[in-house]
């Protein structure tokens, strides 16, 4: 266990040196900041005001940014110390397989995800200081969420890790991942829904696999709790689950799916011809 906190540590110093940690904490740091000078907790949009509105807003940029930032960042993560040695050298030294890999998931999970929850408290915090009403369930909550988010990404994205021996092509992949679960699942649901091929609430359902789609509704009932911006499709998620469970389900499913696809990469990581 110990061998796992250094090599987490190491993993950690080697991400606060790079340059794509410095993008990826100005991106959201930036856009927090962004938020308040255009003055977006001041607007009034579909009846969300004050930090409410704020937090919605950084809900809709993270469900799109966050997915490809954790894949690229991380889908090269083993795949390039294969590639520079590092991975020979390392397992030169008294670590195990088991040390190596989940010491490099802990330090590359606190990399992505304390950023993201920083800007989310820092601009929350500031707006409470300004007068706006503090949302403490909304921020405890979208948090979890987007914990569950980062688990899911970086269990694929170590997944993918493991599968090729090349970066390029790691990143490749990762691509092809964020761009099909962003929009071609929901294309190609969307028209078999207009076809009428399949049944709604099959499609529906189909679509609820998806952990993006996931995180965007509930991240939705979270603001909105009727999910009247979703139009009908609101009476079938609410009666089938309703919004407490369906908060749940948006926090548990992709948590769960992160650690089969962690523990998937694991598994074929330990048994591959690792050099």
């Amino acid at each position: 266990m110990k061998n796992l906190f250094l090599v987490a540590k190491l993993d950690i110093k080697e991400s606060l040196r790079s340059r794509w940690f410095l993008v990826y904490l100005t991106v959201f740091g930036g856009m927090m900041a962004l938020f308040f000078v255009t003055g977006i907790t001041d607007s009034v949009v579909m009846g969300f005001t004050g930090l409410s509105r704020l937090l919605l807003i950084y809900m809709q940029v993270t469900v799109v940014i966050l997915p490809i930032f954790i894949l690229i960042t991380t889908v090269k993560s083993i795949s390039q110390d294969r590639e520079s040695a590092i991975l020979e050298y390392m397992l030169s030294f008294p670590v195990s397989l088991f040390d190596y890999y989940w010491g490099k998931m802990a330090g590359r999970f606190f990399i992505v995800f304390f950023p993201v929850v920083l800007a989310l408290v820092l601009g929350v915090a500031w707006g409470a200081l300004k007068g706006g009403e503090l949302p403490w369930s909304m921020l405890l909550i979208y948090s979890a969420l987007l914990f569950a988010m980062c688990a899911v990404f970086l269990g694929i994205a170590f997944f993918i890790s493991t599968l090729v021996k090349s970066h390029d092509v790691a990143l490749g992949a990762s691509f092809v991942v964020w761009i099909t679960l962003l929009a071609f699942i929901d294309i190609a649901l969307i028209g078999l829904m207009l076809q009428n091929r399949f049944d709604d609430e099959i499609i529906i359902s189909i679509a609820l696999l998806n952990p993006m789609e996931v995180f965007r509704v509930g991240a939705v009932a979270l603001f909105d709790p009727e999910l009247t911006v979703m139009g009908p499709v609101a009476y079938f998620l609410l009666d089938s689950f309703g919004r407490t469970n369906l908060l749940v389900y948006a926090f548990v499913y992709p948590v769960v799916l992160g650690i089969f696809f962690a523990w998937a990469g694991y598994w074929y990581f330990s048994r591959k011809d690792l050099l």
